[in-house]
Parts: structure tokens; C-alpha cells; sequence
């Protein structure tokens, strides 16, 4: 899937390696599928300062050897973004860095605070000057403004008064401070690498760097990670107490990359899964059949689909990976190229055959149509649609950019309308139950996942209009 759902943000942090902004730097290329606008570094130097560096573009671009080295010490967080529509701008790159009462702090964060444009507008009226459009730095002036003594007690304090969703790490002299929402919708997970600590959107990143993924972050937990006799230890100074857990389940559907771990399931090993259990649901006559995924995202689900249906698979499109965001098309028209430049079908694979075509998800349904045109453009003598998550009919306030419900062609539309408006032979999505059997173990309550995209029930009731948009 691509163009269809921006990218939400990826935060990593190291507390204990001389290497730390080098360690960051690594943690970040390996979180980059989680936001590709901005990047950004601060790490604390041994005099107790902290310095940053960040830029717009790709982690590999920003950060530069002479880049690196102007951020010495061994404590660094940094930060991927991808802006759900609150402004592509260096200005909202992070960490935000900022020197306060209580000592000098960067934070970078990923979600949506849905009150942080109530939060905003009380902090302006009480003369706060604001440098950002990010929901983020709503965070960084409650911490400075708040009357408890120390940091510590402050952020407690600046969280208390956060509604939504964010995954966030905060640096300070010696210390950084890890914390979900009470409702766990972003992860956050605790590695060890040697006597060193790290946190992480992602257990991926853990794998590049050797260091061991020790848990996950708990919902509404807050942790600190400090040196008070040399050694760094892990200190919890807020347990998890919400009603509920509302995991994002679009991070095993979409976001998370395959190799990670999200919420104590294996990302690939519950798109498989999907496909499988999508298999049972939506069966094709296997009669001259292959399996094709959209690449990337559809692949571990089209995989299960072969692999339970007994149809081949067959990588049927090819990817181009070296597209970026900053590509000029010709001023010629030409049909579908802004999906050709990305895709392309394999002719003698797709000729004559019955496709089963596997994506994660249909927003608009453009590019769908697009895809789906592209194989019988090749010769392909079906095209059967097959989705591995319920239509996507609801936007989403917790960190992810969907669009207006009206521009949800799941909410707009009959699965005939949408599979006519494709072109597609047949369309079948994934049940919601189907979804959430395959990311549920035995003893797991029914209410675990945040599905507010397919049904549209929210688990934190927001006011749209008090929203400032995701970090």
C-alpha cells in the first residue's frame, strides 16, 4: 500500500553507550517506514547541554559523519516524522528542544493529542509563545510551566493532562524518560544492549543495533532510565490504570514492519494470518489461480492466503523502492503513472490468469483501481480483490492520517459500488472477528485493539475541532 495512509512517527533512545547519537542514528534507519518528511537527533554533551540536530528528508540524508559528530555524549533520542496533515515544515521536526526550570529537556513523541488544541489555546492565553504547529510541543510547555519541584514530578504532571494517544521519549542530564497513554494506542518497547538501555517505536530496530528486546513499555506506564550509581537501571514512576487497552490494530495491518514485534504478536506472523483466515472467508476457484501481493504490505497476507488456500503465490507486481517523495512527473499526461513509476506487473507471470490480489487496506480507492487495471492491462484474465482488514469507513484522531469519512470510499460506498468503482472481478474484505482472532491470545479480553477505522467507535471521545495534528 502506498499514498493511501501517511506514515506515523518512529522515537528510539539509548542511555548508556559513548555511541549513543550513532546507535540513534541506526535505530532511526531501521524505524524510517514510519515517517519520511523529517529526522532528528539531541543527545546530551558531558558538560550537561543538550545539542540536536534535524532536517527535513530521510534519515540516511539528514545525517551526515560531521552531523554526527557535533553530537557527542552517551545519551541521544531521536525522531522519524510524517505529519498527519499538521504541516510538513523543519520548524515541526524533532526532538523539540527546550531549556527550562527544571534543566534542559528534549521530547520526541508519536501520536495525536485530541485536546491539545484546548490545551494550546489556554497555554497562549497565558502568554506562552509557541514555535510549532505540533500537538508535541503542547507537551514541552506543560512540562516547563507546571508548579511541581522537579522534572520528573512535572512530566507526571504535563501527562496527567494529555488526552489521546502518544509513545513518547524524553532526554534530560542523565536521564530519559519513556511513556504510553493509558490506552496503550502507540508502542513503545525496552531493549538491553549490554549494560546499556534503548526504547523503541519498534523491536526491528533492536535487530540492527544487536540490542535485546527486554518488554513492552506498559500502557499508561511511564519509565525512567537513569545512572544514579554508574550503572544504568530502569525505574517505573507511573503504572498503567485505563479501563481498557485500545492497541492500534492498523500497526499490525500496515504500519509495523514484519520483522518487529507489536504488542507481543509478530507482525508477519499475524499478517499470515490475516491471509489465512481470509482464505476461509473469500475462497477462489483455484483453477488457474495465483496469489499476487501489493507490495510490501499485502505480502505476509498474501503469503497465508497461498499457503491456506493451496493457490501459488506469485510475486505478480514488482516494487520500485528507489521513489521518492520528491519525484517531478512528465508535464505529458500519462494514465496511471503516478502507480507505474511505483509498480509494475510481471506480464508472463499474470497472462491469462485468475488473480487473487492482496492489499491491506482501500481508502479512496484510486490506486486500487489503478492496480487493478495495471493486471488486466497485462494480460491477467481475472482480477479478484482481496482486502486483509474490514473497509476502512472512519478517520482516524489518534496518530494516523485517513482522511474526511466522506473521502473514505468504505464509508461512501456498497462493497458492489466499490468493487465496480475498481474494476475488480469480485472484492471481499477481512471480518472484523477474522481481524481480531489473529492478533487475540486465549486469555486476551474481546476489547484489547483500537478499531475506531472500521467501526467507528472511538475509545477516547474527542472534540475533532480541539485537535492539533499528530507529531
Amino acid at each position: 500500500m502506498f499514498d493511501k495512509f501517511h506514515d506515523e512517527c518512529g522515537v528510539f533512545g539509548v542511555l548508556g553507550r559513548q555511541d549513543a547519537a550513532n546507535l540513534v542514528y541506526l535505530g532511526l534507519y531501521a524505524l524510517q517506514h514510519r515517517g519520511q518528511e523529517s529526522a532528528g537527533i539531541a543527545s546530551v554533551t558531558e558538560d550537561g547541554r543538550i545539542v540536536s540536530e534535524k532536517e527535513m528528508g530521510y534519515v540516511a540524508d539528514v545525517f551526515t559523519p560531521a552531523r554526527l559528530a557535533r553530537l557527542p555524549g552517551d545519551t541521544a533520542i531521536g525522531h522519524v516524522r510524517y505529519s498527519t496533515a499538521g504541516g510538513s515544515m523543519l520548524c515541526n521536526a524533532q526532538p523539540i528542544v527546550a531549556f527550562t526550570s527544571k534543566g534542559p529537556i528534549a521530547v520526541a513523541h508519536n501520536g495525536n493529542l485530541i485536546n491539545g488544541g484546548e490545551l494550546r489555546s489556554q497555554l497562549e492565553a497565558e502568554g506562552a509563545i509557541f514555535n510549532s504547529t505540533a500537538d508535541s510541543e503542547v507537551i514541552v510547555h506543560l512540562i516547563a510551566r507546571s508548579k511541581k519541584p522537579d522534572l520528573e514530578s512535572a512530566f507526571l504532571d504535563a501527562l496527567s493532562q494529555l488526552q489521546g494517544a502518544y509513545a513518547m521519549a524524553l532526554l534530560a542530564p542523565g536521564r530519559i524518560f519513556a511513556a504510553r497513554d493509558p490506552y496503550g494506542f502507540r508502542p513503545l518497547v525496552l531493549g538491553r544492549l549490554e549494560d546499556a538501555f534503548t526504547v523503541s517505536s519498534e523491536t526491528c530496530a533492536f535487530d540492527l543495533i544487536s540490542a535485546e528486546t527486554v518488554r513492552e513499555v506498559g500502557a499508561g506506564e511511564v519509565l525512567v532510565i537513569e545512572r544514579p550509581e554508574g550503572t544504568p537501571i530502569v525505574r517505573v514512576i507511573r503504572e498503567g490504570t485505563a479501563p481498557r487497552e485500545a492497541r492500534c490494530i492498523f500497526e499490525h495491518v500496515y504500519f509495523a514492519r514484519p520483522d518487529s514485534v507489536v504488542f507481543g504478536n509478530s507482525v508477519a506472523a499475524t499478517r499470515q494470518k490475516f491471509g489465512a483466515q481470509l482464505a476461509k472467508e473469500h475462497p477462489i476457484d483455484p483453477q488457474n489461480a495465483i496469489v499476487v501481493p501489493v507490495p510490501d504490505s499485502g505480502v505476509f497476507a498474501a503469503l497465508g492466503y497461498s499457503l491456506e488456500s493451496g493457490i501459488p503465490f506469485q510475486y505478480g507486481l514488482v516494487r520500485n523502492h528507489y521513489v521518492g517523495r520528491t519525484f517531478i512527473e512528465p508535464k505529458q499526461a500519462i494514465r496511471s503513472f503516478g502507480v507505474k513509476v511505483k509498480l509494475n506487473p510481471v506480464q508472463h507471470l499474470v497472462k491469462g490468469k485468475r488473480v487473487i490480489l492482496i492489499d491491506d487496506s482501500i481508502v479512496r480507492g484510486t490506486t486500487s483501481k489503478k492496480i487493478v487495471r495495471m493486471l488486466k492491462d497485462a494480460g491477467a484474465a481475472e482480477v479478484h480483490m482481496r482486502i486483509s482488514s474490514p473497509p476502512t469507513s472512519w478517520p482516524c484522531y489518534y496518530g494516523i492520517d485517513t482522511p474526511e469519512r466522506t473521502q473514505l470510499i468504505g464509508a461512501t460506498h456498497t462493497l458492489e459500488e466499490i468493487r465496480t468503482f475498481i474494476e475488480a472481478d469480485s472484492l471481499g474484505y477481512l471480518s472484523e472477528d477474522g481481524m481480531l482472532e489473529a492478533v487475540r491470545n486465549d486469555d486476551d479480553p474481546r476489547e484489547l485493539y483500537c478499531t475506531a477505522c472500521f467501526t467507528g467507535k472511538y475509545p477516547v471521545t474527542m472534540d475533532k475541532s480541539a485537535s492539533l495534528h499528530s507529531a
